[in-house]
C-alpha cells in the first residue's frame, strides 16, 4: 500500500508487427484504389499480424519495453490491465495470458471490452487504485489483432485497420499525473459499428460463418455523424472542469479513425494542425491501440516535454467515448 497520490505514466512501450499492408497490394485483393483510401480515409498502409501473432503476444512485447521505460520488472507490477476487442479467447482472460508470459506475481489482471475507447477507459480505472494507494504500480496494455476480425472481401472496413498495441506503467507522481477524466457511452447506438456472431446471441455455426457475421459490421455514415460530436464534447467535458481553453493545450492525441472525422473534430474544438498528433497514414485504426501507440511515438519525439497538458480524445464501439487531462510528469 501506497500514500495516496496523484497517479501519471512513468513508462511507455509499444510494438508493431513487422508486415506492412500498402494500399497498392489492398487494391489487387478488393475493388478499390489508393486515391479512394487515401481521400476518404488519410491511411496509407496498415500493420497485420502474423498468423502465430496473437494479441497477447503483441501486448506482452509492448508491455515490456513499458516497463524498462519505467526502469521497473515485473515483480514491481501490482495491476494488470489489457484493453482489448480481439482477446485471444473469450477466457481466460487476455490480461491473464499476459501475466503468466511476463513472469509477474499473482497480482489481479482483467480485460476490458470498449473498443477504441479502451486504453482511456483503462488508464482511468488503473489511476483510481492509485490515487488511492491500493496499488503502487499499473500496468495498462491496449493491443489488438482486428486482422482476425476484418472482412479481407469488404472493401468499405478491410481499409480501415490494423494491428498493433501500446502501453503505460502508471504510478504515483509528486506533480502533474493524470488530471481529470470524461467518459461515457450510449448502448442505443450499438449497431453502428459491432461484431455480430461468436457470442450468445449468435454463437459460432455452419451459418454464422457462412453469412461471415464473425467480421465488423460498421455503419461508416452514421458513425461520422456522431463521431465529430462525440470527440469535441468528450475532450470539453475533461478540460472544462479544469477551465482550460485550447491555447493551454500542447498536444491532443485523438483515436485514429478516419482523417476526415479528426478534422472536423479538431476544426469544432478550436485546435490549430500543429495541436494534433496524426499518424493514421502509417498504421490505420488500431481500435485501442491507436491512441497508445501515438501517445508512445509522440513522446519519442520529443513532442510532449514535462509540465505540458496533453488530451487523449477516443470513442468506439457501444458507442462510448472518453478522453484525458494529463500534465506530463516525466
Amino acid at each position: 500500500m501506497c500514500q495516496s497520490k496523484k497517479a501519471g505514466i512513468i513508462g511507455l512501450g509499444m510494438y508493431l508487427p513487422e508486415n506492412v499492408l500498402t494500399n497498392a497490394e489492398l487494391e489487387k485483393m478488393v475493388d478499390t484504389t489508393d486515391e479512394w483510401i487515401v481521400t476518404r480515409t488519410g491511411i496509407k498502409e496498415r500493420r497485420i499480424a502474423s498468423s502465430d501473432e496473437a494479441t497477447s503476444d503483441m501486448a506482452v512485447n509492448a508491455a515490456k519495453e513499458a516497463l524498462k521505460n519505467a526502469n521497473l520488472t515485473p515483480d514491481d507490477i501490482d495491476l494488470i490491465i489489457v484493453a482489448t476487442i480481439t482477446p485471444d479467447m473469450f477466457f481466460p482472460a487476455t490480461a491473464c495470458l499476459v501475466q503468466a508470459k511476463l513472469g509477474a506475481r499473482t497480482i489481479p489482471a482483467f480485460d476490458i471490452s470498449v473498443a477504441c475507447s479502451g486504453f482511456i477507459y483503462g488508464l482511468t480505472i488503473a489511476s483510481q487504485f492509485i490515487s488511492l494507494g491500493t496499488y503502487k504500480h499499473a500496468l495498462v496494455i491496449a493491443a489488438e489483432k482486428l486482422s482476425s476480425v476484418t472482412d479481407w472481401s469488404d472493401r468499405a472496413t478491410c481499409v480501415l485497420f490494423g494491428d498493433g498495441a501500446g502501453a503505460a506503467v502508471l504510478g504515483p507522481v509528486d506533480e502533474g499525473g493524470i488530471l481529470s477524466t470524461f467518459l461515457g457511452a450510449d448502448g442505443n447506438k450499438g449497431d453502428l459499428i459491432k461484431l455480430p456472431a461468436g457470442g450468445s446471441r449468435i454463437p459460432a455455426t455452419k451459418e454464422s460463418v457462412d453469412a461471415r457475421l464473425h467480421f465488423i459490421k460498421m455503419n461508416g455514415t452514421e458513425l461520422f455523424k456522431v463521431a465529430v460530436k462525440i470527440m469535441a464534447d468528450a475532450a470539453l467535458g475533461a478540460t472544462n472542469p479544469l477551465g482550460l481553453k485550447a491555447e493551454d493545450i500542447k498536444l491532443v492525441i485523438p483515436h485514429q479513425a478516419n482523417i476526415r472525422i479528426l478534422n472536423a473534430a479538431a476544426k469544432r474544438m478550436g485546435l490549430r494542425p500543429d495541436q494534433i498528433y496524426l499518424n493514421i497514414e502509417k498504421y490505420g485504426n488500431m481500435s485501442a491501440a491507436s491512441i497508445a501507440v501515438a501517445l508512445v511515438e509522440a513522446v519519442n519525439k520529443g513532442l510532449i516535454k514535462k509540465g505540458d497538458k496533453i488530451v487523449l480524445d477516443a470513442f468506439g464501439g457501444g458507442l462510448t467515448w472518453g478522453a484525458m487531462v494529463i500534465e506530463w510528469s516525466k
